[in-house]
């Protein structure tokens, strides 16, 4: 556990829950966006087969419930009294199966699980990604449903309910099985413009309108916290379970990029990057998805190749006392070598690829290689290369747009690289301002929070503020500005590398061919971890 400061501002305080894919957070936050305390859990990531990713979905709601009881029991009495609301977050496009109890019946499948590949070519096309905003992908649940549906039927057909992480949450707060829309969007089940359960949607991944969960819009009070919890927690039985939003999303609500030309970007495990919108947009490259603002969109592009990608390169070819941390060493060798790495170009694929192709199959891929570049050099590629693709991504977003962004909030782990952050901010061409929080998904989910209960703006007409009570709440470091020089050399570099994946394309899919014609290992039923 974590203790910041015990003197918050004046007014009310909230618990903000971050359940992500390696732990749950609880976060105690007061109205001018400082965090009070911030304790966590980390949860098991379970790998039963090749391109298998699942949790235990019990252990959602246990985390959650250690997290919140560690936090609040480092409050004094008085600011115990203080707490009005509980926001949550989640990682998204995750789901289970559970009874009506809560009791879970089948392990829960993330959002990284590769293995749906051959559903994804059955049943993704542009009028599926059209409907629900989902390009055809390894992210979206509809898939990995779908894969149930055909090879182990039983883990639906069991299920009372099939829940995101945060409707799992939310069920044990309150007793009621309610998601909303801005977190159970990401399974890819929606009619995005009309934000309901779409039946075709439902029909490919073979579950039931019934079984899935009641949908309110995000910032919405679902109800009171349950009565044995507010006696075991020392708090007010009135405090008010707040509906969420996915990770992503809440990253940018704790950025307060909440207008067209202010984009978040996450160097997170995964590298993402979006904008709020107030009308829905159909593109190829990027999603779609619903807003932590009411009524509003997040267009977002993905790269599944983010920080992971540098902490297998420290885990794999650094130094093996290290065990994957960040390496100051490694950071000074490549930031001596010139922008280009001297001729050695990477496509950051290790995990498919996402923006802008949607691929599956894709595989990474390091080009130019030389008898004289070293480890410092393929290091320094990779963190270009995550660069090089998100300015293309970027692109695609103010074509889609019409708005040319001028700012991007920067939050994760990668902005602790002072060498990558400066490397984003050259590849991209555009001023980077590091978020001051490093819980920042969390610290979205309590601006839902703050403005459901009015903390800021008063709840007009049912209509919470987000906006407003993100701007009070967000707090800012470091501003990285880039280097024009630099970026028109990385334009050049970048045009190399953005023709790789077309010419490997069909090497691609011949080794995905090749892979599936000798599995390394026998798929397990996704009932092995229950």
């Amino acid at each position: 556990m974590t203790e910041k400061i015990q003197t918050p501002a004046p007014g009310p305080l909230v618990v903000a829950v971050d359940s992500s894919t390696t732990s749950t957070k609880a976060i105690v936050v007061d109205t001018a966006g400082e965090v009070l305390v911030t304790a966590k859990r980390n949860i098991q990531l379970h790998t039963p087969a090749m391109d298998f990713y699942e949790h235990h979905p019990a252990r959602w709601w246990e985390t959650t419930h250690e997290t919140i009881t560690e936090a609040l029991a480092s409050l004094t009495p008085e600011l115990r009294k203080r707490v009005k609301a509980i926001g949550i977050t989640h990682q998204r496009e995750s789901f289970a199966p559970f009874l009506d109890d809560g009791t879970p019946v089948g392990p829960g499948i993330l959002w990284l699980d590769g293995r749906a590949t051959e559903q994804i070519r059955k049943y993704g096309n542009d009028h599926i990604h059209e409907l629900s905003g989902k390009p055809a992908g390894v992210t979206p649940a509809i898939y990995k449903m779908a894969w149930v549906k055909e090879n182990n039927p039983e883990y639906f057909e069991e299920a009372d309910k099939i829940v995101d992480v945060a409707c799992a949450i939310t069920f044990n707060l309150t007793g009621r099985w309610v998601s909303s829309t801005a977190c159970a969007d990401s399974l890819g089940l929606f009619d995005i413009e009309k934000r309901e359960w779409a039946d075709e949607l439902l029909d490919i991944a073979g579950v039931r309108r019934d079984q899935m969960p009641e949908l309110v819009p995000p910032a919405t009070i679902v109800d009171t916290v349950k009565p044995e919890l507010a006696a075991e927690w020392d708090i007010s039985p009135e405090v008010s379970v707040v509906s969420g939003l996915g990770d992503g999303q809440a990253a940018g609500v704790g950025a307060a990029a909440v207008e067209a030309n202010v984009a978040y970007l996450n160097l997170g495990t995964a590298v993402n990057a979006g904008v709020d919108a107030a009308n829905y947009i159909y593109d190829p490259i990027f999603r779609t998805l619903d807003s932590g603002i009411p009524g509003h969109y997040v267009f977002e592009v993905l790269q599944s190749s983010g920080s992971y990608l540098a902490g297998w390169f420290r885990e794999t070819l650094g130094d093996p006392k290290l065990l994957g941390e960040p390496d100051p060493a490694l950071d000074e060798a490549a930031s001596q070598i010139p922008p280009g790495s001297e001729g050695l170009i990477t496509l950051p694929y290790w995990n498919a690829v996402q923006s802008p192709y949607w691929d599956s199959v894709a595989r990474g891929a390091v080009v130019g290689w030389r008898g004289t570049h070293s480890r410092a050099h393929m290091y320094r590629s990779i963190l270009e290369s995550i660069g090089f693709e998100m300015r293309n991504n970027l692109d695609a977003i103010e074509r889609g747009t019409g708005v040319k962004i001028t700012s991007l909030r920067a939050m994760g782990g990668g902005t602790r690289s002072m060498l990558w952050r400066q490397i984003m901010a050259d590849t991209t061409g555009i001023e980077i301002t590091v978020c001051a929080e490093d819980e920042i998904s969390a610290l979205g989910a309590s601006v839902l929070a703050m403005a459901a209960i009015g903390a800021h703006e008063p709840v007009v007409d049912g209509e919470p503020n987000v906006a407003a009570s993100a701007k009070a709440m967000a707090r800012f470091g470091d501003v990285i500005t880039p280097n024009m020089e630099m970026h028109d050399r990385y334009r050049q570099v970048a045009a190399v590398q953005q023709k790789l994946y077309p010419q490997l394309k069909d090497t691609f899919e011949e080794l995905h061919q090749i892979a599936e014609r000798y599995p390394s290992t026998k798929p397990e039923s996704p009932k092995a971890e229950i």
